[in-house]
């Protein structure tokens, strides 16, 4: 179902309909494209509301569309995909490190507070995954797609890019019963990307 998640409206009909057709969500994955990219002085305020709307506010409103139902259940799962933005700046994406912490943020505090209830909440990173915006990626490095690939890959610890598959690994594990003790993380699918600690 197309869902435009910067208009309220629009996640309005999307719950009415999933709920309709499906009952209660018990598992929400929260994810929307990412930002442009930009500079500081090349970022006009449309840009920044446009970002926050996108990456934060989007994450509120599912959330708080999902959160009476489960806190009816006493179970749920809300899961939201970010970037390694979140945990090292990617330069030129200024828009993503300086909004999509702030979903971790959000994310993090929301395990706190729903942990009674039996609501498992976490936030997920890719790092250098294998997707069409990933991809296109290799014309603001003016190379081939085979030149971006070799470049890309010789930073990652794992000397690969990942698949679209790996990372959905990680998504269904925390969704399922078998992470019924993880929460409040924040955790990157990156190959080694993220050199941080953290």
């Amino acid at each position: 179902m197309p869902c435009d998640v910067t208009r309220a409206e629009d996640i309005r009909e999307l719950m009415r309909r999933v709920t309709g057709a499906l009952g209660d969500v018990e598992i929400l994955v929260a994810n929307a494209g990412g930002p442009p990219r930009g500079n500081f002085d090349e970022l006009t305020d449309e840009q920044w509301t446009r970002a926050f709307e996108l990456s934060l506010l989007s994450t509120v409103r599912l959330v708080r569309a999902v959160l009476p139902s489960m806190q009816k259940r006493r179970w749920g799962r809300i899961i939201t995909i970010q970037s390694v933005s979140v945990k090292q700046p990617i330069a030129g994406l200024l828009l993503s490190n300086a909004v999509r912490p702030g979903v971790a943020g959000l994310m993090k505090t929301l395990a706190t507070e729903l942990g009674k209830d039996n609501i498992l909440v976490n936030t997920v990173c890719p790092g250098r995954i294998m997707t069409d915006r990933f991809l296109s990626g290799h014309t603001q490095m003016g190379k081939t797609v085979e030149e971006y690939l070799a470049a890309t890959s010789k930073e990652v610890p794992l000397g690969r890019i990942g698949t679209p598959e790996e990372f959905a690994n990680m998504v269904v594990f925390l969704a399922s019963d078998r992470a019924s003790y993880v929460t409040g993380v924040t955790v990157q699918v990156d190959g080694g990307l993220v050199r941080g600690l953290l």
